[in-house]
């Protein structure tokens, strides 16, 4: 393999399963056929034997190949850049775009380019821009803990507009949010319960909406160092029917489950998180391949810290992801439960 290239094990699952997220990393050279793709090209698969994996369509072509007339490989870097393009144009604008003026700008029709944005980062454009926005809104309400100049730094055109987009996603009203959950008459209740389970004690804590923590050997005081300004309560009646869905989520980790989260975090990390829940029970995924997954496969570390900023554990299966060369990596709640956790989905 050439520098910037997956090794060539992880290169051939990419194409054996047509990943279009690795789409733009490397290309696949045909020695037999003298033609090179896309990993995700639609054309029938070579014999291992007759692939060889390029960093890019210059290498390839360098050694002799030309391009797939199907797959058109170099149009990756337009593509590319076209979405690269559209984000900035995004993040600068002081209010939405169309979808229609993005397109344009990058030379595709407007439902060609939503897909191809979709595609690329996980989210509409439309989408972004509101995630973008959110995450906008919180940093700024977390360092002036004042809601109007907030929502106006964050591009809202009007309070109402800010309350709908965040109010759900923040779990709590905004200026509870900016006091870490202390305003008189609106402090975030949380119930809690540490239990007994096969993997050791386990503490579960929910406020009304959803599961906000789900830890191994933590206990009441851990929770009130993570939200100091909460009111914190043993469940009550409510709160057991809850934690006994939990326990039998822990328990069986294979087996699907509905339990509401209250959880938050940045746009990059809700992607992130949103694909660990689309790893089947058993399998595994590398920390490179969830980062091009989630529309940023350079950004490898960030996927990592990412992955480690999960507050609910197995229920957002962080412990099905391992290093590159299978080897189990680190897990916050130690190697050996997320071991057995793997263990008990491939059985």
């Amino acid at each position: 393999m050439l520098a910037g290239s997956p090794d060539a094990d992880e290169a051939w699952a990419a194409v054996r399963r047509r990943d279009r997220a690795f789409d733009g990393r490397f290309v696949t050279g045909v020695l037999s056929t003298g033609i090179y793709c896309r990993p995700s090209c639609a054309a029938r698969h070579p014999r291992r034997e007759n692939v060889r994996f390029f960093a890019d369509g210059a290498a390839a072509r360098a050694s002799g190949l030309r391009p797939c007339l199907r797959c058109r490989p170099d149009e990756v870097a337009r593509d590319v850049a076209a979405v690269a393009g559209a984000i900035a144009a995004i993040k600068a604008a002081p209010g939405p775009l169309a979808l229609q003026a993005l397109a344009a700008e990058a030379g595709y029709s407007p439902a060609h380019f939503q897909r191809l944005f979709t595609r690329a980062t996980g989210l509409s454009p439309a989408a972004y821009a509101r995630a973008l926005r959110a995450e906008r809104a919180r940093e700024a309400l977390s360092e002036a803990g004042e809601v109007t100049g907030a929502l106006y730094e964050a591009g809202f055109e009007s309070p109402s507009r800010f309350y709908e987009a965040l109010g759900g996603r923040l779990g709590m009203a905004p200026s509870v949010w900016a006091r870490g959950g202390a305003a008189k008459g609106q402090q975030v209740r949380i119930e809690w319960a540490v239990v007994e389970t096969s993997l050791g004690p386990m503490l579960v804590a929910a406020t009304d909406k959803g599961v906000c923590r789900l830890s191994f050997a933590e206990g009441p005081q851990d929770l009130a160092r993570r939200f100091p300004h909460a009111e914190l309560a043993p469940g009550g009646e409510a709160f057991a029917a809850l934690l006994g869905r939990v326990v039998a989520a822990v328990e069986r980790p294979h087996a699907p489950h509905d339990i509401p989260l209250d959880v938050r975090g940045t746009a990059f990390q809700e992607r992130v998180w949103a694909e660990l829940r689309k790893i089947p029970p058993g399998e595994t995924r590398s920390y490179a391949q969830i980062a091009a997954a989630a529309g940023a496969p350079k950004a490898v570390r960030a996927a990592g810290s990412a992955n480690g900023a999960n507050h609910v554990a197995v229920l957002i299966p962080c412990h099905r992801v391992v290093r590159s060369d299978g080897t189990p990596g680190g897990y916050a709640h130690g190697t050996a439960i997320k071991q057995e956790l793997l263990r008990r989905e491939r059985s």
